[in-house]
């Protein structure tokens, strides 16, 4: 993150989230997170760097500035006259796709420093009832994203596919399908290499369940910096990935109750088409999602369970798979499973997501098609056909 220079003193932009409408709190100051620390002790230790500045602001006047930053959704450049000389107070709203703010930015420094520019940062919400990460335009602006791989909203699965290194998939599950108010988490992930190159991602969220939102609301900043080392996977990662390559095996996490993949353990299957689309339930043909619901029950008393289904393919259609199911480790209470998914019916063509056509008869668009064959037409560039 940005930050200025004064009698080589470093000036950091504090970035306050506001996830919630009855919590501030800090999610990070400069490059350093902070794990939702209290905003106030925080600004009154950048204010103690300057001692002058207690005369002309206080934590109160703070407050105020900050909440109305937050409520009118607008950027303030304060002049503050102090007996050292002026000081500036920027305050920069992280907006959502709803124009709601996610975050406020804070800078408060000498008058005559250099303020440059914050790095990329963005709101964004998941909803639980239609298992999507709504996104404003604005997260093109991130590193590992562009405007020709945008989607309005996304499935989580898409979301960790798109991540090289990170092993905590389910606290952010837990949170995300049981949103219990007073439930945060915050934590840096490095996005693979794609069409948009790599980059690393701080993301801060907190759950929601009321008249605005049953999921969860998110702040997203861009921490890509060169002097942050790339994390790579582990060898051991690879090389079970490899494994299960090799040996045809597709690995998932099924959310039950809502019937979409939550994420790829392995290599996805290649004849399901669980990206891009409108709705993530769509991967499961709509007559069998019930028969998906049901096993839930059958889970949690720790047994595993088989059964076949139709998953929607590239060309539109639906490919006979079948699932043997497994309960998530942690999760009896919960309705996540593990999946591993065959494909059966040896008369179906198999179409591999790089060979997407067109539907196979007249239908209402599913997905993203377009954004589709970009990203794929990227990945065919990274691997060898």
């Amino acid at each position: 993150m940005g930050s200025a220079m004064r009698s080589e003193a470093v000036i950091p932009w504090v970035t306050i989230e506001t996830l919630t409408p009855d919590v501030m709190s800090v999610a990070s100051v400069g490059d350093t997170p902070r794990d939702f620390a209290g905003w106030q002790r925080v600004l009154q230790r950048v204010l103690s760097k300057t001692p002058a500045l207690y005369d002309s602001l206080t934590t109160a006047t703070l407050t105020e500035v900050i909440q109305s930053a937050r409520d009118q959704a607008e950027e303030v450049d304060l002049a503050i006259s102090t007996s050292v000389g002026q000081h500036r107070l920027l305050l920069r709203p992280v907006l959502g796709p709803a124009g709601d703010v996610h975050a406020v930015r804070l800078w408060l420094g000498p008058a005559d420093a250099a303020v440059p520019e914050p790095s990329p940062a963005v709101g964004v919400i998941w909803e639980l009832g239609s298992q999507t990460i709504e996104q404003p335009t604005g997260i093109t602006r991130l590193a590992g994203s562009s405007a020709e791989q945008y989607v309005p909203r996304m499935s989580i699965a898409e979301l960790f596919h798109r991540v090289s290194t990170f092993d905590r998939h389910a606290e952010v599950l837990d949170l995300l399908y049981s949103p219990q108010a007073g439930e945060k988490l915050q934590f840096d992930t490095t996005l693979a290499h794609g069409p948009a190159g790599s980059g690393r991602w701080r993301v801060t969220m907190r759950a929601r369940d009321d008249d605005r939102t049953r999921g969860a609301w998110w702040l997203i900043e861009d921490i890509t910096s060169e002097a942050v080392p790339s994390a790579w996977p582990t060898l051991e990662r690879i090389g079970l990935r490899e494994a299960h390559r090799r040996a045809g095996t597709h690995l998932a996490v099924i959310q039950l109750e809502h019937t979409s993949i939550s994420h790829w353990l392995t290599d996805p299957a290649p004849w399901v088409r669980w990206d891009y689309l409108f709705r993530p339930v769509d991967v499961f043909h709509a007559d069998d999602r019930a028969r998906l619901r049901e096993l839930s029950g059958r889970l949690q008393t720790g047994d595993s369970v088989g059964v076949t289904v139709r998953a929607l393919d590239y060309g539109g259609g639906y490919t006979p798979t079948s699932l043997l199911l497994y309960p998530y480790p942690g999760y009896s209470s919960r309705p996540l499973a593990i999946a591993q998914l065959v494909r059966v019916g040896i008369d179906v063509p198999m179409l591999e997501p790089r060979e997407i056509v067109e539907p196979r008869r007249p239908s209402a668009p599913i997905g993203y098609d377009d954004q589709l064959r970009h990203w794929l037409a990227g990945r065919m560039k990274r691997t060898p056909a």
